[in-house]
């Protein structure tokens, strides 16, 4: 299978199957094919977008399931819109030559990650009694796609910014599940916070390849998608180390660490 066929099937399919479709005998081979990204990633009836609003619980509810299974349909929402963001980022992005194949193939290794995420979750759930789609999904990620012209935007929103923040929430939400004792939950967190420091890691090394002579942290700003700002990369707790770990480099992490603007959640005093 040619993986741009994956990437459609991934895309265009409307059921979770189609969207935890396995990796198999993947084709490489370069295209010039051009893709018109759709309005909507396909999904059935269950899954469609609505954009109700739905408060995220706060941790200090987190003793009663039904509160630990709301928060896990709104991080499995987030896995599956990343899914779908990556494989549209293999379809709408030409190749060019080895090193896009080699940015595709890293594409798919973390689609792959995302969907062992995403099973994660949806088992997790399960033994709550939710399925997703039981609470309105956004489209919030997947209208940010739409921005991301090229490779480097995308990964600018996607791995340094929306991977980036999961360092800090994925830490901070194991240690509320830590803390009402439900330890399988939080031994999921910290299977994801791991995953995410390798997909921060690679987005930082492309961004590093393809940023010229600018320093990352301008290249970065510069090529955030619409009206996003830095501040949307970190959590309540900004964790530095994790981001250490991804080989992201202290100028980089200071200005970020110092970054400030009026994105609420980042000025939350609690959650």
């Amino acid at each position: 299978m040619h993986y741009r066929e994956y990437a459609r099937i991934i895309l265009e399919g409307a059921s979770l199957e189609d969207k935890l479709i396995p990796l198999k005998n993947i084709d490489y081979t370069e295209s010039v094919s051009r893709y018109e990204l759709p309005e909507n990633p396909g999904r059935s009836n269950q899954l469609k977008f609505d954009n109700q609003q739905v408060k995220f619980p706060k941790n200090t509810s987190f003793h009663l399931e039904e509160k630990r299974g709301l928060a896990l349909h709104f991080f499995a929402n987030h896995e599956l819109l990343a899914i779908e963001m990556m494989a549209a980022a293999l379809l709408v992005y030409p190749d060019t030559g080895a090193d896009s194949i080699l940015f595709k193939k890293g594409l798919i290794k973390t689609i792959q990650d995302e969907q062992k995420h995403l099973k994660l979750y949806l088992s997790r759930m399960k033994d709550f009694g939710i399925e997703l789609g039981d609470f309105p999904l956004n489209d919030f990620f997947w209208r940010s796609m739409e921005k991301c012209i090229t490779p480097s935007q995308f990964y600018s929103a996607m791995a340094m910014t929306f991977e980036s923040a999961n360092l800090d929430f994925a830490q901070y939400y194991e240690q509320s599940f830590l803390a009402v004792e439900d330890f399988e939950t939080a031994k999921i967190m910290r299977i994801v916070f791991e995953d995410e420091i390798s997909h921060v890691a690679l987005g930082a090394h492309w961004l590093n390849q393809w940023r010229g002579d600018k320093d990352l942290w301008n290249y970065f700003i510069n090529n955030l998608p619409g009206v996003m700002t830095p501040a949307r990369s970190k959590g309540i707790h900004f964790e530095r180390s994790s981001r250490e770990r991804a080989g992201i480099d202290n100028a980089f992490l200071d200005q970020l660490d110092a970054f400030r603007d009026d994105f609420k959640v980042t000025n939350r005093k609690s959650w």
